[in-house]
């Protein structure tokens, strides 16, 4: 197994190839406009996972990763002119879902909000159904121990 930080370090050069290649254009009319979010390097540096994503609508997503897959040789061979490996990593090109996550967290953010002004509206003019604080405190148990005192000292006739 590789150093991990030789696999970072091969991850980000093949991540700077790849999207200067892209950069530079492909002859593959479905690329659309792609960006490269991530690499990941196996242990070993035979395996790179390229995480990207595409700009536009699901069917331009979909040719952009037809053409990603078309486009994987030849990229690969530019990846092995690049970097200084005796074997070059196979790639596999993954669709980065972390836009489609932001977005949905973001959606669940904004319910959270709306939630809680809506809660916060109906708990104006709302009171408590019993004591405003009903924890026990110190305080309170000081004043029990002298309520206490004062029944035995009296039940006594001092």
């Amino acid at each position: 197994m590789a150093d991990p930080q030789r696999a970072r370090k091969m991850a980000d050069r093949i991540k700077e190839v790849v999207a200067r290649r892209l950069d530079k254009g492909l002859r593959d009319p479905r690329l659309g406009f792609v960006t490269i979010t991530d690499v990941r390097v196996t242990g070993d540096l035979q395996h790179a996972s390229v995480f990207y994503t595409v700009y536009g609508s699901d069917e331009e997503r979909a040719e952009s990763a037809a053409a990603l897959k078309a486009a994987t040789g030849m990229l690969r061979t530019e990846v092995g002119k690049n970097i200084t490996a005796r074997l070059t990593p196979s790639l596999e090109f993954i669709a980065d879902a972390l836009p489609d996550t932001s977005a949905h967290l973001e959606d669940l953010l904004a319910q959270a909000q709306m939630r809680d002004q809506q809660v916060k509206a109906a708990s104006v003019g709302a009171t408590y159904a019993g004591d405003a604080d009903p924890y026990k405190r110190d305080e309170d148990e000081d004043d029990d121990e002298s309520d206490d005192d004062s029944k035995e000292t009296a039940g006594t006739g001092r």
